[in-house]
């Protein structure tokens, strides 16, 4: 008489279970190692206080018509310029045809924004309630990037092809409105979030 054998094989019922027990284990300690790592993951996230220390004031009322200042802003230095009305008209009649980038690069406007002058200088920026300011110091004021756009260097005030910024370390010349006109560098010189707080103060941030 041949007696009955127990189907272990992989149609059973006792692999099926330890299947189960496999995958509720893994589950669970996914699960606790998920809530074990978080409080290190939250610890790398900037306290408010880092936050508002995320942005820089500039006293734009001390600077004079032609003068330029590099401030920092999120650890990466930045151009402060109150152009000439030259500059300004200089910039303005550029062809957006002709320039190598034709993008704004304003993180005040957003992307795909033509890079015409207006686009890219301070008439961009927001002004705080009960601010009044002049449409021709807005217009004058250019802030951008200090940092090329090619490799990162800082391009030298004053110099290059177009009497604005030229970069030493491999050639790109940037006009008075920070646009990459010629060399290696791909993009304008990015300019930033900014603030009129007051008729003097312009916050980047």
């Amino acid at each position: 008489m041949t007696e009955a054998v127990e189907n272990t094989g992989a149609h059973g019922q006792e692999p099926s279970r330890r299947d189960f027990i496999y995958i509720a284990t893994g589950g669970a300690l996914a699960v606790g190692g998920a809530f074990t790592i978080w409080p290190f993951i939250d610890q790398m996230n900037p306290a408010a206080d880092t936050l508002a220390l995320a942005s820089t004031e500039v006293n734009i009322g001390e600077l004079e018509e032609g003068q330029e200042i590099t401030v920092i802003y999120r650890e990466r230095p930045h151009f402060v310029r109150r152009r000439t009305a030259a500059e300004v008209e200089s910039a303005r009649d550029v062809d957006i045809a002709s320039l190598p980038d034709r993008d704004a690069r304003n993180f005040n406007l957003g992307d795909g924004v033509p890079a015409t002058d207006e686009n890219r200088s301070a008439m961009t920026a927001e002004i705080a309630d009960g601010v009044e300011i002049e449409d021709a110091l807005r217009a004058a004021l250019l802030v951008t990037s200090a940092n090329c756009t090619h490799l990162g260097c800082v391009p030298t005030e004053g110099a290059g092809d177009y009497g604005a910024w030229f970069c030493p370390c491999h050639g790109s010349h940037y006009d008075t409105s920070g646009r990459i006109r010629r060399g290696p560098a791909p993009e304008n010189l990015s300019v930033p979030v900014m603030t009129f707080t007051s008729a003097s103060v312009l916050r980047l941030g």
